[in-house]
């Protein structure tokens, strides 16, 4: 479980950087979320991965805390969907308009030449 969920994020964090450095700024915003996907994941998988484990511990006496998952990362992952949102959204806004004013979608602004 833990390689194929450490290829996926190595898969995914590569795959976004390889499209953050594309010249078109859709490219680059794709590129974004890739790489806000696999930093999702690697938090997420810092909770540990267990499977049928609640997040919540009961309260008194002794507790084994291996039974249980950590609730901070899937907090934090979740707080980082919304905001990741809410940034693409924004930067889907900003491409919009600077298409319009410089009619290209080149992230410099200008196409190549030749």
């Amino acid at each position: 479980m833990e390689i194929i969920l450490s290829t996926a994020i190595g898969i995914l964090a590569a795959s976004g950087i390889w499209l953050l450095l594309r010249p078109r700024t859709f490219q680059v915003i794709v590129g974004l979320c890739l790489l806000s996907y696999a930093v999702n994941l690697f938090i997420f998988s810092m909770g540990r991965l267990t499977l049928s484990a609640a997040p919540i511990m009961p309260k008194g006496g002794f507790i084994d805390s291996t039974a249980y998952a950590d609730p901070l990362p899937q907090a934090l992952v979740l707080t980082a969907i919304v905001i990741s949102f809410a940034t693409t959204a924004l930067f889907l806004v900003v491409m919009i308009a600077a298409r319009g004013l410089t009619g290209t979608d080149h992230v410099d602004g200008r196409e190549r030449d030749g």
